[in-house]
């Protein structure tokens, strides 16, 4: 079996490419660009905790703890109650299922970020921002109108693309 091997692991032989990828599970760049992220990560954390580190470990340690106590069981009953409404048993899914997931995910996301502006805690941030507290609630539910509208239309585009494609094609 030949393989076709790219970069600095071309000058290895194949057996020590075989190996390295058996031991590690990818390839050589996938461990670089893992290795560079961890680096850019812990330079982050330092420069992160260099003011008031006590507070931000405290924040962190709470926001991993309410993440996985409490949002992670709320993500899968969202997703059980999704899946429940879509029918359909055990590992099969309806197609548009994903097409609920991905515009709520970035939602949330959205929600989580900006939490602060949408919910009108802008005492702080509004001499940086120059905008009352007023718009932030609208405009978030705006942008997670259009994202499921989005999602719609794109879930509409390959239903009638997925149906055009069994029909046999019309000669004039």
């Amino acid at each position: 079996m030949t393989s076709r091997v790219y970069g600095f692991m071309s000058r290895l032989s194949g057996e020590a490419a075989h190996r390295f990828r058996r031991w590690y599970g990818e390839g050589p760049y996938q461990l670089l660009l893992l290795l560079a992220s961890f680096a850019l990560a812990g330079y982050a954390g330092v420069r992160l905790l260099d003011g008031d580190w006590p507070m931000i470990t405290v924040w962190f340690v709470g926001a991993a703890l309410v993440h996985d106590l409490v949002l992670v069981p709320l993500y899968a009953l969202a997703d059980r109650a999704l899946r429940a409404v879509a029918g359909g048993a055990g590992r099969r899914r309806r197609p548009w299922v994903n097409f609920v997931r991905v515009p709520a995910f970035l939602s949330g996301l959205l929600l989580l970020v900006w939490f602060p502006l949408i919910t009108g805690q802008v005492e702080r941030y509004e001499p940086v921002t120059g905008l009352s507290a007023d718009v932030f609630l609208a405009r978030w539910l705006l942008v997670s109108a259009a994202l499921f509208a989005g999602s719609g239309l794109w879930l509409l585009v390959r239903r009638r693309r997925s149906a055009t494609k069994g029909r046999p094609s019309q000669v004039h």
